[in-house]
């Protein structure tokens, strides 16, 4: 006599739909406004995700949501393989890594995240400088305590560093001079200051 279970699922495709139309949407976002700048069409990104502009503004009502979602998720991705370095066995490779990745992040569109990042915690739900700046700061902190990075060093430092390589790079023809402020940068992190006794 139980008739119950006709109805239960009927939501839960157009549920899953929607879910995969949202991240379909962030990753395509990404792409185009690392082609084209954070004022690229947002049809173009309709377009490419195969869906139709009223999906994208039903996910996102308008150009501000869609950004923040862009961004919400490479702060986590950063956040996600600090994590996942701070178990190698070099720490001065782990930090190294995540400096070069944040650089890439930082660059995207030109350079407008990492200037974001830095001058005013964006409305992501959370607050994006403090967690990049815990994820740097636990790398940093490792090589610290391996005598490899300089004492002197603060997580801060190293992330206004590679904004500031970021923001000065954006619109530079010389492909090559990010990596080689970066390494500039890296010379100095790990090389051990005078010691005046």
């Amino acid at each position: 006599m139980t008739t119950t279970h006709g109805h239960v699922p009927a939501r839960r495709p157009r549920r899953t739909d929607a879910r995969l139309n949202r991240e379909r949407l962030i990753a395509t976002a990404q792409e185009v406004f690392a082609e084209a700048g954070p004022e690229a069409s947002l049809n173009e990104v309709a377009r490419r995700a195969g869906v139709g502009p009223g999906t994208l503004y039903r996910h996102f009502p308008n150009r501000s949501a869609l950004l923040t979602a862009v961004l919400r998720g490479r702060i986590e991705t950063l956040c996600e393989l600090a994590e996942t370095l701070s178990s190698s066995e070099s720490a001065d490779d782990a930090l190294t890594q995540w400096l070069r990745a944040f650089l890439v992040h930082a660059r995207v569109n030109q350079g407008l995240g990492g200037a974001l990042m830095v001058e005013e915690p964006v409305a992501l739900g959370l607050d994006c400088h403090r967690l990049l700046l815990d994820a740097a700061a636990d790398l940093l902190a490792q090589a610290q305590r391996r005598g490899t990075a300089r004492a002197d060093l603060t997580a801060d430092d190293l992330v206004q560093l590679v904004v500031g390589i970021a923001l000065s790079t954006a619109r530079s023809h010389d492909a090559e001079q990010p990596d080689r402020l970066l390494t500039l940068v890296l010379d100095a992190t790990y090389r051990t200051p005078l010691q005046n006794e």
